[in-house]
């Protein structure tokens, strides 16, 4: 399971991409379907993955590969005043968990990235929006933790090696990036 390497990786996207294709166009279709009836995105992560959120809510808000209408993207990973007050005043499991709160509905999509699937503030994420009715979709590594039990669509990438798992989540995002844009585009 531990891949590594060069040589690890591409042997890892493989199989990940021969395993995971009905995942892959699962999350494409989820995706279009909340963007067309108006709801938005809302991605969250921690380190690494909270890097790949804001990187895939840019995509979508600006543009990926062509010129078009911004698509509704928010990455929950980015407003240091809010992360800092909420980490302060409720404790830092809740930073995620209080925006689902405040800023989501049940048209809006949640998209979690954890290597793990265990980290508290994703799980409470999660937790969250179960609570109101916000389907969820988690890109996970190792197990899948706890988060795989609460997500709606779940891709896991069979490894423990933290850096494949996150640029094979970023890889993944992008191919599903490239679907949707051109999906949007055409229809």
């Amino acid at each position: 399971m531990g891949e590594g390497g060069g040589g690890g990786l591409a042997a890892l996207a493989s199989r990940v991409a021969a395993e995971q294709a009905d995942a892959i166009a699962a999350i494409a279709a989820r995706y279009e379907q909340t963007l067309r009836a108006g709801g938005a995105l809302y991605f969250a992560g921690n380190g690494g993955s909270a890097a790949d959120a804001q990187h895939i809510a840019t995509e979508y808000v600006v543009r990926y590969q062509t010129s078009r209408p911004g698509l509704r993207a928010v990455a929950l990973t980015t407003d240091t005043s809010l992360l800092t007050a909420c980490a302060n005043d409720m404790g830092f499991d809740e930073v995620f968990a209080r925006q689902v709160e405040a800023l989501t509905k049940p048209e809006d999509l949640l998209v979690l990235h954890s290597t793990s699937g265990e980290s508290p503030n994703v799980v409470r994420a999660a937790q969250a929006a179960k609570a109101r009715g916000v389907p969820i979709v988690a890109f996970l590594g190792k197990g899948g933790g706890q988060v795989k039990d609460l997500a709606d669509i779940v891709l896991i990438v069979p490894s423990d090696d933290t850096a494949r798992i996150q640029e094979l989540h970023l890889a993944i995002e992008h191919v599903i990036c490239e679907i949707v844009e051109d999906r949007m585009r055409v229809g």
